[in-house]
């Protein structure tokens, strides 16, 4: 029990101190946890990106360990997440970029992406956008995560509720919702959420469609992430229940043959590949940075237009730091620990160029894993470099994941979601115009794509505001 003794006792110390003084051993028992808890997300997360649930493995620990050495927060952890891998496959295109040129192609135009967003990052952060992203409406900010969080239900569901998540898409086609997904993306060819949110429709209209076994196996591992935490052991660290439920999954896929959708063969690096940095050798795959830089993407998926990409790698960095901002901002008013705008959007920045250099999907501050941070006692940022490492280090022994249902990955991210989705508290106690612009983010974001649902957002935010206040005005006189 010497695990809660230990949080709970950091906890009381950093709502009465502010941050906790360094104990480098909390820090390296918090790491470890993080990084064991972690795991399952790392895969689940590559396979919303849109390629190989083992590149999320591989490609984890760089962007953690820049981020570790640049951020100022003793708590807060970075990598991809659910929003951040829904807003790069929508922005790329990925499903049809992988279909027309494979997933090797489309690592390298991730990669490439998630340099540009590095760049802008720190562009801003130079300009000042820091501070000025915490001004954002929250009506906005409140519509805009609904909005992604649908995404992300929808990029679930098809590995969830069908053995293969090919199949849905396939049926999807064939039927009525195929038809209102071409005729929307007649008239506004950017609105490619339309798809997902017609998957999910289909798939909850069409019960007989699901594939039993995988069915089954998510369902059950989605309740037991949401709710078996309530009769585990309290002794056990936050996050047990993912790992003890992709575990079950994953002994039963190796017992019973499971014929579904599983992670896969994960390929390891060569002895003598890997960076060397003097006598140590740190076992990670660097990719060609001047060929990233040479890869089509404005091309490819902006319209052969470099300002567009600019701007959308600038709206893309402006909504992950939104995340830091949030999870910072609870840091401060729980317990006191200050935080510099600036230095985050650049620990952002230096992250996400790291990222880009392993092949990685844009990363940004994970709300889920900075508070298990929190909870399992660590006191400084040494903790989040300790599971960095550790992600680097434990690769190689990583092909125990291989057998592990996809279904089972599916529930980790939609235990996740789910619940606000069905039951949006926040969004439904937005009140007046508030409500008109939380709203209509949502179901820009869900139906066109995070980038134009948040820009739209803003757009309804200024307008409704500005005539609000002539409204006032011609009141008052």
């Amino acid at each position: 029990f010497a695990f809660n003794s230990s949080s709970s006792r950091s906890n009381k110390e950093a709502e009465s101190m502010g941050a906790p003084s360094f104990e480098p051993l909390r820090d390296i028992i918090s790491g470890a946890i993080m990084a064991a808890t972690s795991v399952p997300q790392l895969i689940a997360y590559a396979e919303t990106v849109g390629y190989a649930g083992y590149r999320g493995l591989s490609t984890a620990g760089p962007p953690l360990l820049a981020w570790g050495v640049a951020t100022g927060s003793p708590w807060m952890n970075a990598g991809v997440t659910s929003l951040t891998a829904v807003m790069a496959k929508t922005d790329l295109g990925g499903e049809a970029y992988v279909a027309q040129y494979g997933e090797e192609e489309y690592v390298k135009l991730v990669a490439a992406y998630s340099l540009y967003v590095g760049v802008a990052s720190i562009v801003m952060a130079l300009i000042g956008f820091g501070k000025l992203a915490q001004k954002a409406p929250t009506a906005v900010k409140t519509g805009f995560k609904w909005g992604c969080e649908l995404g992300v239900l929808s990029s679930a569901l098809p590995n969830g509720l069908y053995a293969f998540g090919s199949t849905l898409k396939a049926n999807v086609a064939t039927s009525v919702f195929g038809d209102v997904v071409k005729t929307v993306k007649g008239v506004v060819p950017g609105a490619t959420g339309v798809s997902g949110v017609c998957n999910i429709l289909y798939a909850v209209t069409n019960p007989q469609t699901w594939d039993v076994v995988a069915a089954l196996l998510f369902i059950s591992c989605t309740l037991f992430v949401m709710k078996g935490k309530a009769y585990l052991p309290k002794s056990l660290p936050p996050g047990s229940e993912v790992v003890l439920a992709t575990a079950a999954a994953t002994v039963f896929s190796v017992f019973y043959g499971y014929e579904g959708g599983v992670v896969g063969e994960i390929p390891t690096l060569d002895s003598d590949a890997g960076l060397s940095i003097g006598p140590i050798k740190i076992p990670i795959e660097v990719m060609d940075i001047k060929g990233l830089l040479n890869v089509p993407i404005a091309e490819r998926c902006f319209g052969g237009s470099m300002v567009k990409l600019f701007i959308t790698a600038a709206i893309f960095s402006a909504i992950n730091f939104l995340s830091i901002v949030g999870i910072a901002s609870g840091f401060e008013s729980d317990n006191n620990v200050s935080w510099s705008a600036p230095r985050e959007l650049i620990a952002q920045g230096v992250s996400n160029i790291a990222a880009g250099a392993v092949g990685s999907a844009p990363v940004s501050g994970s709300m889920s894993r900075s508070l298990v941070s929190r909870m399992t006692g660590a006191t400084s940022k040494l903790a989040c470099i300790i599971t960095a490492l550790l992600w680097i280090y434990m690769m190689p022994y990583m092909s125990v994941m291989s057998p592990t249902p996809k279904a089972a990955l599916s529930a980790v991210i939609v235990s996740a979601v789910v619940k606000n989705v069905v039951m949006p508290k926040k969004l439904l106690a937005l009140k007046g115009t508030d409500f008109i612009v939380g709203v209509g983010t949502a179901a820009t974001t869900a139906i066109t794509s995070p980038t134009l649902g948040f820009g739209a957002g803003m757009v309804m935010y200024i307008v409704i505001s500005i005539v609000a206040g002539k409204d006032s005005k011609k009141k008052v006189a």
